[in-house]
């Protein structure tokens, strides 16, 4: 074997061993954490900086119930009409295809194989150039959509290949967070469990004493909701439970945790915020509840909360258990001096 040919064989041999090794980073920092929005960011920069290309964007599923893929804030490049719906269907037939065949793709590709674009006709004004599906065990939990590199090349077989690897890596860590949330998310409402809230209470706590920055928590209680179940049965009272956690979590920043604290009880976590704005939010979520209404078996009913408000003072709470009291007895004081309304913790 001429130099040349050993030389050109020993520069591929060293490129591969770079590429497991960058692979192997990869997965250590997807796998770094559970958290949804974090992840996806991650993932997003990573094909970015590995692939060298200036767009890219990922469907993935709003939450653990969801039915179908969306593009949301989850791009980087492309130019998104936010009049559109992009979402898409999980049941289509490109995702069924997918699902069968593990490969990186292209428009044209799909609709050679369906005849049509199988689903995917609301992407298509993107102009991506290649779209690779995130598969966990078979099923499809997301898609990356590429544009052109930056060079103006034409993606390799390699490069292709790579990005497969990149993808199996990137799905088990979406999955892996998916199974997180599960775990950690009440059923019925959709909200945080008490558990996790605690959880994260704990560390906004630290970082809030190191940092020297606010951070609040608000307590709310469903005023009479015996009656709910009393007089209409407790399916009434669940959908009270589902009407209010969904109004809580419109309410809630990226930043912020909702949770379903027990019962009728509702708590949220405002990292960044003092009292006097979290007072202000409660205000916002009292008067959202009061104006909402609902149907249930022909009858319109409303809903009240109480809320308590309470910043956290490291000299004062130094436990989670501390602050969560404080601003639970400003929800009582809310109760028993009229109920539907706000009060902040001294």
């Amino acid at each position: 074997m001429e130099q040349a040919a050993i030389d050109l064989l020993k520069d591929e041999y060293e490129k591969q061993i770079f590429d497991l090794k960058q692979l192997l980073e990869i997965s250590k920092s997807l796998n770094s954490t559970l958290d949804y929005g974090i992840l996806i960011e991650s993932i997003l920069y990573t094909i970015m900086g590995q692939m060298k290309v200036l767009k890219a964007a990922l469907y993935a599923k709003k939450g653990i119930d969801s039915t179908a893929f969306n593009l949301h804030r989850n791009y980087k490049g492309f130019e998104i009409d936010h009049d559109i719906d992009y979402s898409i269907p999980e049941d289509v037939p490109a995702m069924r295809l997918f699902a069968r065949e593990t490969r990186c793709w292209t428009l044209e590709e799909v609709r050679e194989r369906l005849g049509d674009l199988g689903g995917l006709e609301r992407i298509e004004p993107l102009g991506s150039c290649l779209i690779v599906p995130l598969k966990a065990k078979g099923v499809v939990n997301g898609l990356i959509l590429l544009g052109e590199q930056i060079m103006n090349e034409e993606f390799s077989q390699y490069e292709k290949d790579y990005l497969l690897n990149i993808a199996i890596l990137a799905s088990i860590a979406i999955n892996n967070a998916f199974l997180f949330e599960m775990t950690t998310t009440d059923m019925m409402t959709k909200l945080r469990m008490k558990h996790y809230f605690y959880t994260v209470l704990i560390e906004k706590m630290e970082e809030s004493a190191f940092g020297e920055k606010p951070l609040s928590v608000i307590m709310a209680d469903i005023d009479h909701f015996k009656q709910f179940n009393d007089t209409y049965g407790h399916s009434c009272g669940d959908e009270v439970l589902k009407n209010v956690a969904r109004l809580l979590q419109k309410q809630t920043r990226l930043a912020d945790v909702a949770a379903r604290y027990g019962g009728e009880e509702f708590c949220m976590l405002l990292p960044d915020t003092d009292a006097k704005t979290a007072a202000i939010i409660a205000e916002r979520i009292r008067h959202g509840i009061e104006e909402m209404s609902f149907e249930y078996e022909g009858q319109r009913l409303s809903v009240t909360l109480s809320l308590g408000v309470a910043e956290y003072d490291q000299n004062r709470d130094l436990s989670g258990t501390s602050i969560i009291d404080r601003a639970d007895k400003a929800m009582y004081n809310s109760k028993q001096t009229g109920r539907n309304r706000v009060s902040v913790a001294r």
